[in-house]
């Protein structure tokens, strides 16, 4: 079946083509006709399935057919996502889709002023994609009424779990109707989600897109045994062996993403940083940046691991192996995204050995190790322009930074 088959807007289905969809993924050919029919779903399918278009095309076309309302403050729809990213990512695919369409549109989180999103609010909106604080936070103050509400979507429902939103989810539900349709979508299914879902959907139809590899075939793994100290050496030998490469490189904590950036930048290698710590501003103009390729090499945390597309990342640098073995699959799943190919370096250090083996445990696969002799190893270290630093040296560097940092924020 192709788009153009689908009983909905002819505007819509224009918008849908020219955003280069011909034919439906499993998760959207699934998922599209029930909610069209207001049919409650209940959607597992890991990242970069399509999952934002399988719920944002009906629920466009459901809200037509509901008609504008333009109430003070009242919309139609909530979609609730985890991450400031993702919430924006989700709101681009709304508004290019609802494009020449009576239809209005906000996204809202924290991190940025209030003003404008209250003025919208107040001109009436019918889609509202928001994080749970900012959403709570304009309702308490009266800007934002959820009384009329229709449709309710829960966007990575389990990431929202892990990050502390589930009494927020379940306080949502006192202020919306109990007569609405609820979409609830997340990447993995266990006790604790379906324990959520089905207090929250009405007999929904349950759709699990899940592959017997959890990791898309259209990505090539590679793991490299590699001292702790001595991963900045092989992160800048890949930048120069891969000079026109879009490159991914996830580290476990933001400290450390700061102290690899440095790393880098010693060495002449321009890098950015995302993860909590960062402004809204700084995280939007480092993804911009990052996307448009004005920067090839974005060093970030676990928090744009979940559900961010960012086009033509060509390798996926696992810096530190993480901590919890199902973001393996949600890391490396930025890059060899559709039809295209991608590649997930993993950085291995003695003390990482147990991480790798609960990912091979997840995955249900072995990683391929990339031998390393001795002569290329010793080779690596080198020949980096920063070979004569050593910890010690980029720990009081690092010192000196925050500390001039803050100098500069009192004045």
């Amino acid at each position: 079946m192709k788009f153009e088959e689908y009983r909905i807007s002819q505007v819509l289905k224009k918008n849908i083509a020219e955003k280069g969809f011909k034919k439906p993924t499993d998760i959207q050919f699934k998922s599209i006709p029930p909610i069209l029919k207001r049919e409650d779903i209940l959607g597992i399918a890991q990242t970069g399935t399509g999952k934002t278009a399988a719920f944002a095309i009906p629920v466009i076309e459901n809200i037509l057919k509901l008609g504008r309302k333009n109430k003070k403050g009242f919309v139609q729809c909530v979609v609730m996502a985890p991450t400031h990213e993702l919430a924006q990512q989700i709101s681009s695919v709304f508004e290019d889709f609802s494009k020449n369409l009576p239809i209005e549109i906000l996204c809202v989180h924290g991190g940025v002023s209030q003003e404008k999103q209250i003025t919208r609010l107040t001109e009436g909106v019918d889609i509202v994609i928001a994080t749970p604080g900012r959403l709570f936070d304009l309702r308490s103050q009266g800007y934002l009424q959820l009384e009329e509400l229709k449709i309710l979507v829960l966007d990575e429902a389990d990431h929202m779990l892990d990050m502390g939103f589930i009494k927020d989810i379940k306080d949502l539900l006192r202020f919306i109707p109990k007569k609405r349709q609820t979409l609830f979508f997340s990447a993995t299914i266990n006790p604790r989600i379906k324990k959520l879902a089905y207090s929250i959907v009405q007999n929904p139809i349950r759709i699990q897109i899940s592959p017997k590899n959890p990791v898309a075939k259209s990505v090539s793994h590679s793991l490299i045994h590699v001292k702790m100290d001595d991963k900045r050496f092989f992160l800048e030998r890949i930048m120069n062996d891969y000079p026109e490469s879009k490159i991914l490189c996830f580290v476990r904590t933001k400290v450390r993403a700061e102290r690899v950036k440095a790393a880098m930048e010693r060495v002449e290698i321009d890098a950015l940083t995302i993860h909590s710590d960062k402004t809204d501003d700084e995280r939007t103009s480092t993804m911009k940046a990052f996307k448009s390729g004005d920067c090839r090499l974005l060093i970030a945390t676990d928090i744009s691991a979940r559900g961010i597309d960012i086009p033509n990342v060509d390798i996926v640098i696992n810096y530190d192996l993480p901590e919890l073995a199902e973001n393996y699959v949600h890391r490396v799943g930025r890059t060899g995204r559709g039809t295209q190919k991608g590649s997930a370096i993993s950085f291995c250090s003695p003390e990482e050995e147990t991480l790798k083996e609960d990912i091979e445990s997840f995955i249900g696969d072995e990683l391929p190790v990339q031998e390393i002799n001795i002569h290329t190893y010793s080779e690596t270290l080198d020949f980096s322009r920063d070979a004569h630093a050593d910890w010690k040296s980029l720990i009081k560097n690092e010192e000196i930074h925050q500390k001039t940092k803050k100098r500069k924020k009192k004045k």
